[in-house]
């Protein structure tokens, strides 16, 4: 039986910490991981990121604290999605 895979409504960033630095992963809503520019190619549009879905708690924190304290981080939205 295929699970079904939840369409997501945003682009989004996909947030881990390996060796103690955040890492933010840009992808559309599609899933399609983008480039610098954020433009998907398999959807040919341009992308906005402003959903943060992060691997586990520690990082959920560490992004929670850059959305309340950072004003590059303003309008951003952070939850907990750790990757199956």
């Amino acid at each position: 039986m295929e699970e079904k895979v939840e369409q997501r409504k945003n682009d989004y960033f996909y947030a881990t910490i390996p060796k103690g630095s955040l890492v933010m992963e840009p992808h559309c809503t599609c899933d399609n991981p983008l480039d610098e520019k954020y433009f998907c190619e398999k959807c040919n549009k341009q992308c906005l990121c402003k959903d943060v879905l992060c691997d586990n708690e520690t990082t959920l924190e560490y992004v929670n604290n850059l959305i309340k304290n950072s004003e590059m981080f303003k309008g951003f939205t952070a939850v907990l999605a750790p990757r199956k």
